[in-house]
């Protein structure tokens, strides 16, 4: 699936901004702060979620507008809608052939992968970013991993509460959310394991080049076999101590090996690490189009600026190779030099003009 049409209405800096696309390849220059990233961000919200920023819904919308936006997109043979109500701006809407639905159902019709700047230090941040990251690789191939992910966060933020009030706690109650926290937790833990299994073995079959392949492995809590409603009741005082739950799948990280060097990707140069990471967004998009029979959109912000002309023409061969829409960002022309048919826009101050 590709976009064939964009508007976005009071979204970010853009009053009002149409974009028709007839080109897999789709090239955003500009200066820096033209909003570039806004339009990446305005696709990545086609999908679910809170989009590439992880922002809240009211701080999308324009500064000095009515309080709300909106983005569509014309598909082949369907209209996706979403934004928000100036009465509402928390509350996200959704929309399909103009009928109202949710909006875990975008992920019937759209596949949308994201590389942004701020994912260059992954390997070096908290495991919470890592583990954040390995959810969205996750979610892009089982959509009801989001739903078990919610379902636990919330059994456990209830049951924290519980342990840390100042009323003495119900046992009852608690057993309930610590059944709900191991029943989500379970697949939470079993979806995890399968992606990185099937990413891992997609990695083995991307061709050789400048992109080094990393070695991928979960490092899970303590004990992820063991039964883990059991082992909440019987931490419940270590746990109300702590002030949160110390164990559970929320304490899963993934570790990141640069393969031929036998080194962790976080002791890797600058380069190594987003050369590693380019590795397994690529993988990961040609996962996905194995396993649901279509290729996903792929948003790469400022992805040509760091790196070498080598690698940077290497790349547009990979992407032009393995098709779908890839939408890429950059300051410059010259930056995506070597790549041939491409749709390329300007942005200015909100502006997007298409270039001859």
């Amino acid at each position: 699936m590709s976009l064939r049409r964009l508007s976005l209405t009071d979204f970010r800096n853009h009053a009002d901004a149409l974009i028709v696309l007839d080109h897999s390849f789709v090239v955003l220059t500009g200066e820096n702060g033209a909003g570039k990233t806004n339009i990446l961000e305005a696709v990545s919200m086609l999908s679910p979620g809170r989009g590439l920023r992880g922002a809240a819904l009211r701080d999308m919308a324009r500064q000095g507008g009515p309080g709300n936006f909106s983005i569509a997109a014309q598909l082949s043979d369907v209209t996706i809608g979403t934004g928000t109500a100036s009465d509402a701006p928390d509350r996200r809407l959704v929309r399909i052939n103009g009928v109202q639905s949710s909006a875990s159902s975008l992920s019937e019709w759209l596949s949308i992968i994201w590389l942004t700047p701020a994912m260059d230090r992954l390997f070096i941040e908290t495991p919470g970013a890592r583990r954040r990251f390995l959810d969205r690789l996750v979610l892009a191939l089982y959509p009801g991993h989001a739903v078990n992910s919610t379902r636990y966060e919330a059994a456990m933020r209830s049951r924290t509460r519980i342990l840390t009030g100042d009323e003495p706690p119900d046992p009852v109650w608690l057993s309930a959310l610590e059944a709900q926290m191991a029943e989500h937790g379970a697949a939470l833990a079993r979806a995890r394991r399968e992606t990185v299994a099937a990413l891992s073995e997609a990695l083995a079959l991307q061709p050789e080049g400048p992109f080094p392949c990393p070695a991928l492995a979960l490092a899970e809590w303590d004990d992820p076999e063991a039964d883990l409603a059991i082992l909440l009741a019987q931490g419940r005082r270590r746990d109300a101590a702590a002030g949160r739950a110390l164990a559970g799948p929320h304490r899963t990280d993934l570790a990141v090996t640069h393969a031929a060097k036998g080194q962790a990707a976080a002791l890797c140069s600058t380069g190594e690490q987003k050369a590693l990471l380019l590795s397994i967004i690529l993988a990961h998009a040609e996962l996905v189009a194995r396993q649901l029979q279509r290729r996903p959109i792929l948003l790469l912000d400022e992805v040509a600026a760091h790196l070498d002309p080598k690698r940077r023409l290497a790349l547009f061969d990979r992407l032009a190779a393995g098709g779908g829409q890839i939408w890429m960002t950059g300051t410059e022309d010259s930056l995506f030099e070597g790549l041939e048919a491409a749709c390329r826009l300007h942005v200015s101050a909100g502006q997007v003009v298409q270039v001859p």
